[in-house]
């Protein structure tokens, strides 16, 4: 559990920092192979919006959440300097706290938590504040209620109409989540992990839509068995 005070931690000398930045090294680091428009494109789009556009994308990004289960992000569900427990989600016609697809009230799933996505959310919180619960997104009008959808609808429009960001052609907010898929098993993480971590309903679900992400998963095993056979 992360508390208000910890989050001062990402600044320098007590000031409160500047926007977050992706780092560098990691294990799922942002590759051409994995998702083709993330560089540079994914950079630039991240931080064309307002704070909440900024800590939403990178929630998604690294951290698989839905667009309303990132809209009911927690500080408080911090678990682990690499763990974050996705407890619910913002649902879209109730604009109330709710269950999270696919589970029953009280079920929850934990998910990798990158410490560029883990920065994202201190910084965040420092700079805003939470509420009392430790909820960080609210209505930007009426703090006493949840974010609205349509303020992350209203703001994708905005930041394709500008012209300010090249966003290749099919290019939805839901693209974030993909890429979280797409880097993980990119990156030799196994199926099973990405369809817990996900959230769907069964394997099936997320072996149909990402299989084409791992094409050398036979030749590895075909080389791997013959090197017992040979032994």
């Amino acid at each position: 559990m992360v508390t208000r005070g910890e989050a001062k931690l990402v600044g320098i000398g007590g000031r409160s920092p500047g926007r977050p930045r992706i780092g560098t090294a990691s294990r799922c680091a942002p590759t051409a192979s994995a998702t083709p428009w993330w560089s540079p494109s994914g950079e630039k789009l991240r931080v064309a919006g307002d704070d909440d556009f900024l800590l939403i994308t990178d929630l998604m990004s690294g951290c698989e959440m839905r667009n309303g289960e990132a809209a009911a992000v927690n500080i408080n569900n911090i678990v682990a300097d690499d763990i974050y427990r996705i407890t619910e989600q913002v649902n879209q016609t109730t604009k109330l706290y709710d269950r999270l697809k696919h589970r029953k009230l009280g079920e929850y799933r934990d998910t990798p938590l990158p410490a560029h996505t883990r920065q994202t959310i201190l910084w965040y919180a420092d700079k805003h504040g939470t509420s009392p619960e430790g909820y960080l997104m609210r209505h930007p009008r009426d703090p006493s209620q949840t974010y609205p959808a349509y303020s992350l609808s209203n703001q994708w429009k905005r930041i394709k109409a500008s012209g300010n960001v090249d966003i290749p052609e099919g290019l939805v907010i839901y693209s974030f989540r993909h890429y979280f898929a797409s880097n993980c098993l990119s990156h030799g993480t196994p199926i099973t992990d990405a369809a817990e971590w996900m959230g769907h309903r069964s394997l099936d679900i997320t072996f149909k839509i990402y299989r084409h992400l791992m094409p050398g998963s036979i030749g590895r095993a075909a080389k791997m068995l013959n090197m017992g056979l040979a032994a």
